[in-house]
């Protein structure tokens, strides 16, 4: 890539003690409660950052706002998720580019060095069509890295649907930074240990969660499904890896905050056993 990551604005950075891989805190994990209260929870809990997952809450959609939150929480901005989700199509207006374009000046901004996009749905042919050559010049220009994350088949009355274009395993495509999303992985019927060495060098950034081999995107606290969630982990300890894992797990049936924040510190505390510096 040309130019570089920018520098860190105030109140962001790595977050995480040098020689340490980060562990952030997804946006979305405080759902349904709001942005805010991700910052709140990772401040608490110690995770070294947050994931903006940008929705529909005016919060997440507002640099200026963020930023005043890291700086309040001393909880660090370490990626943007791009609003590429079927529920935000309509976040930062219609067109992809643009939402795209948008997530890395937030990102740059912010000093956010990653950008997390889902590949594009089949029904937006012109964006489909320009995607991977799209994604690499964006990069390019911006010294932001696009990390496209690996998604799953839709299924339907038994019969698989083809929602993705050009795939929703970017395993074989152009793409020089990728997401390894675990419940994802499971969701699709893949091993997420198989699909990390299969990445390689591409492995920028990790959603870590699991699953249990349900149709459904389920989510769930790494350990509590059938994935290889501590392996994954200390592969990239192993490779001393330079990337972002950023823990995002459904927490929508919680109780209550505090049965939110014991899923959520448990989380933590798995990520952070598995990536213990091997010697």
């Amino acid at each position: 890539m040309s130019g570089g990551a920018p520098a860190p604005a105030p109140g962001t950075g790595t977050g995480a003690p040098p020689g340490r891989i980060p562990v952030g805190l997804s946006s979305s994990c405080a759902y349904p409660e709001a942005t805010t209260a991700a910052f709140e929870i990772a401040g608490r809990l110690g995770y070294d950052g947050v994931e903006i997952m940008v929705w529909t809450d005016p919060v997440s959609q507002d640099p200026r706002a963020l930023a005043q939150l890291a700086e309040h929480y001393g909880v660090p901005v370490l990626a943007i998720h791009a609003p590429t989700l079927l529920l935000t199509q309509r976040t930062w207006g219609r067109d992809p580019w643009g939402k795209v374009e948008r997530s890395c000046e937030m990102a740059a901004g912010l000093g956010a060095s990653t950008v997390v996009v889902h590949p594009p749905f089949r029904w937006q042919r012109e964006y489909a069509a320009s995607f991977v050559a799209g994604v690499r010049r964006v990069e390019e220009r911006t010294g932001v890295v696009l990390a496209v994350e690996n998604m799953f088949p839709w299924r339907a009355r038994g019969r698989e649907v083809v929602a993705y274009s050009p795939g929703w395993d970017p395993t074989h495509l152009g793409y020089e930074h990728l997401t390894l999303d675990i419940s994802h992985a499971a969701t699709s019927g893949l091993d997420s240990l198989e699909l990390a060495r299969a990445f390689g060098d591409r492995l920028a950034h990790l959603h870590l969660c699991d699953g249990s081999g349900s149709f459904k995107d389920e989510h769930l606290v790494p350990g509590r499904g059938s994935q290889p969630c501590a392996e994954v982990l200390r592969l990239l300890a192993e490779r001393r890896w330079g990337g972002t894992v950023v823990l995002e797990v459904n927490t929508r049936r919680a109780r209550d905050r505090a049965e939110r924040e014991g899923d959520l510190a448990e989380a933590l505390a798995h990520a952070r056993e598995h990536l213990a510096v091997v010697a």
